[in-house]
C-alpha cells in the first residue's frame, strides 16, 4: 500500500521521494512529520531485506523518483546510539550476506560477488545530520535482530563503525541502486543492540522521534539538489 501524504514536504522541488518504512506504525510515523503536497509517498514495505527490496522495486517501476529513503526503528549499538537517539547512515551495509569459514564471516563480496555497502549522498548526509542532531555512521542490514551480547560483539568487531542494526535498509538501497536513483537511510533507535529484553524496548518513543526527525529534515531537502549527489 501506498500512501500518498497529501500535507508534506517538497513544496519547490521538481522530484518525489520514497520513503520505505517495515510496518504500518512507522509508515504513519513518517507521514504525520509532513504538512501540505504530495510529492512524498510513504509505503510500509514488509519486515526483512527481501521484502523491502521487492516492495520498493514495484514502487520505483510505477512512479519517477529522486530520491529513496529507508526508515523507521532500529537496534542501537551503546553507548554511541542510545535509545530514543536519531541516526544516519552515511553508508548501509548488509552484515550477513556471505559465508562462514573456520577463520570466521566473509561477505559476498570476497567471494566475488555482488556487494555488501551502498554509499548516500555526502553532503545530504551532512545537511540532515545538522538539521536533526542526528549521529551519523554505519547502519547495518541484519535478517536475524541481534539478541545476544556475543553477537553484538562480534559486530562492532566486524563494522567498527556501526550505530545502529535494521533489517530493510540494504534491501531498499539495492532497489535504489538498479534505478540509479540515491538513498538514504534515517533510524530511530528503539533498543540496544545485544541480549534481547523486550521490557528495555521504547517503541513509542523511538517512533516520536522518527516523525520529530523527518519535520527537521524538510528545508534540507526542500533545497537539495538531487542530480548533485556527492
Amino acid at each position: 500500500m501506498v500512501l500518498q501524504v497529501q500535507e508534506g514536504l517538497l513544496t519547490t522541488a521538481s522530484f518525489r521521494i520514497l520513503v520505505a518504512t517495515a510496518v504500518p506504525a512507522e509508515r504513519d510515523a513518517v507521514a504525520r512529520a509532513f504538512t501540505q503536497d504530495s510529492r512524498v509517498d510513504v509505503i510500509a514495505a514488509g519486515v526483512g531485506p527481501a521484502a523491502a527490496a521487492a516492495a520498493t522495486a514495484t514502487a520505483l517501476a510505477g512512479a519517477s523518483y529522486g530520491l529513496v529513503v529507508s526508515a523507521g526503528i532500529a537496534g542501537g549499538f551503546q553507548p554511541e546510539a542510545p535509545v530514543g537517539s536519531l541516526v544516519i547512515a552515511d553508508e548501509i551495509t548488509v552484515a550477513d550476506l556471505g559465508a562462514e569459514t573456520p577463520d570466521g564471516f566473509v561477505p559476498v563480496t570476497e567471494l566475488g560477488f555482488g556487494a555488501v555497502t551502498h554509499r548516500p549522498p555526502n553532503a545530504l548526509v551532512r545537511e540532515l545530520a545538522a538539521a536533526t542532531g542526528a549521529r551519523t555512521g554505519a547502519v547495518l542490514t541484519v535478517s536475524t535482530v541481534t539478541g545476544t551480547a556475543a553477537r553484538a560483539k562480534e559486530l562492532r568487531a566486524r563494522h567498527p563503525r556501526a550505530l545502529a542494526e535494521a533489517m530493510e535498509g540494504f534491501g531498499v538501497a539495492e532497489a535504489a541502486a538498479a534505478h540509479g536513483i540515491p538513498v538514504l537511510e534515517l533510524r530511530a533507535v528503539s533498543n540496544p543492540v545485544g541480549p534481547r529484553d523486550r521490557t528495555a524496548w521504547r517503541i513509542g518513543d523511538a517512533l516520536a522521534a522518527l516523525s520529530e526527525g523527518f519535520g527537521k529534515c524538510a528545508p534540507v531537502l526542500e533545497s537539495w539538489n538531487p542530480y548533485d549527489n556527492q
